[in-house]
């Protein structure tokens, strides 16, 4: 019987020739990630074993991003801990303001982490980097303590769920809308522990940034992981940023999956999930005449390049809602260096919106776009969860970058041909 790519991933990285669902493995990494809300914790347990060295400074990442640039005393502190480890260490892959991005659009950026990867990161989004082809998945502080140690990892091998779509995507609608609508078809919990494995025409038609985009919230959808075959696409994003050599796996054609779920993308329209779960999905159409307050675009989940292209093509010549706080966070600084050489910048500022450093600020209501009691956001984040950006009585629905930015110009939520037409 064949495996799965993540079980190849898998049975590669604890030396042996094949694995199975339901068995526990101990594997070793090819990197260790943790931010600086979860690096202080795994610290803490690193000082107190009293292990001197971590196994292996070049596989290492620590990123400042949650509350970064600080926001008050408490999260400077958390960042010195962080700064202070990384130094004596020698961590080489470490991020603080100017040079960090939000970490999941940064290491895949800057070639950290690759095809055939098994990368672990005490962030549950760490899944993301299942778009490159690799095996990635969050943990918590301790286990990643004990991987900054030793080197390696537990897991119990999860089952593999296929998902196949087919057709050709709608305008407007991307990565975002065929991931949220994966996940109000099969619930919050519809792949508890499973690696999402997605395949399909309309996959080999999605670019990297949507891509990035799907495994990113396969974790909304109880995955242990998201990942996705390497193509051309893969290799040409891969291409020029590798900074070592790494190995592309496929599925074999005998592989044994739990279940296939197929999808016709044709008839997606863009979506919005309404609180307070990701699996609250509906067409946008259905949420015309939602008042927001704040629209956000941007995050781990939509804050790269073609997000950020896909709402200034809304936004260009026109002005958002003097009622909505229009906010633009750029996933790290090279594509803030592409927003500004592209003209985006210029858009997004001249249509009130405020373009910022990047951060995960508001996506998990730390800071720079907090929600009062009452009032609605839309954003490109991937939760929704009560108080998740800021107050318990607020609201968070969940779309991509066109929705989010059409629905700032009309303050309330709308479909983007309502804002520029269909002939655009």
């Amino acid at each position: 019987m064949g495996m799965t790519i993540a079980e190849k991933i898998l049975a590669a990285h604890c030396g042996r020739e094949s694995v199975r669902p339901g068995e526990i493995i101990m594997a070793r990494i090819d990197l260790a990630l943790a931010n600086d809300i979860t690096a202080p914790l795994a610290i803490k347990t690193f000082g107190e074993v009293g292990t001197e060295r971590v196994f292996d400074r070049e596989k290492i990442a620590l990123v400042c991003d949650h509350f970064a640039p600080n926001k008050d005393i408490r999260s400077a502190e958390q960042c010195k801990t962080v700064r202070d480890f990384a130094g004596v260490q020698g961590i080489k892959y470490f991020f603080d303001v100017g040079t960090m991005g939000i970490e999941h659009a940064l290491l895949p950026e800057q070639g950290i982490v690759l095809p055939g990867d098994l990368a672990i990161g005490a962030d549950s989004h760490t899944c993301t980097y299942g778009a490159l082809g690799a095996f990635s998945t969050g943990v918590g502080s301790t286990d990643l303590a004990a991987a900054m140690i030793s080197g390696q990892a537990w897991f119990r091998v999860p089952r593999t769920i296929r998902f196949l779509y087919r057709g050709s995507r709608q305008k407007w609608v991307g990565g975002k809308d065929l991931i949220l609508f994966t996940i109000g078809k099969i619930g919050v919990d519809g792949a508890n522990y499973a690696a999402m494995e997605f395949t399909g025409e309309a996959i080999d038609n999605l670019s990297m940034d949507g891509r990035f985009t799907m495994a990113n919230m396969a974790i909304e959808a109880g995955a242990k992981t998201g990942i996705f075959p390497p193509d051309r696409v893969t290799e040409e994003y891969v291409k020029g940023r590798a900074r070592r050599e790494y190995t592309i796996y496929h599925s074999d054609p005998d592989a044994e999956y739990a279940e296939t779920i197929e999808i016709d993308v044709s008839g997606i329209e863009p979506v919005v999930a309404y609180p307070h779960l990701p699996s609250n999905v509906r067409p946008v159409r259905e949420a015309k005449g939602v008042r927001i307050d704040q629209a956000v675009i941007g995050s781990c989940t939509n804050g790269r390049i073609e997000d950020l292209r896909q709402a200034a093509s809304v936004l260009k010549g026109r002005k958002v809602s003097p009622k909505v706080r229009t906010l633009i966070f750029p996933g790290t600084q090279q594509i803030y260096l592409e927003a500004v050489r592209e003209g985006l910048v210029e858009i997004f500022v001249e249509a009130g919106a405020a373009f910022s450093t990047p951060t995960c600020g508001p996506c998990l209501g730390g800071h720079m776009g907090i929600l009062a009691a009452g009032e609605r956001a839309v954003a490109t984040t991937n939760r929704n969860f009560i108080g998740r950006m800021g107050h318990p009585e607020s609201e968070v629905y969940l779309s991509g970058p066109a929705v989010a930015a059409a629905s700032a110009i009309a303050g309330e939520l709308v479909h983007p041909d309502d804002v520029v037409g269909r002939e655009n």
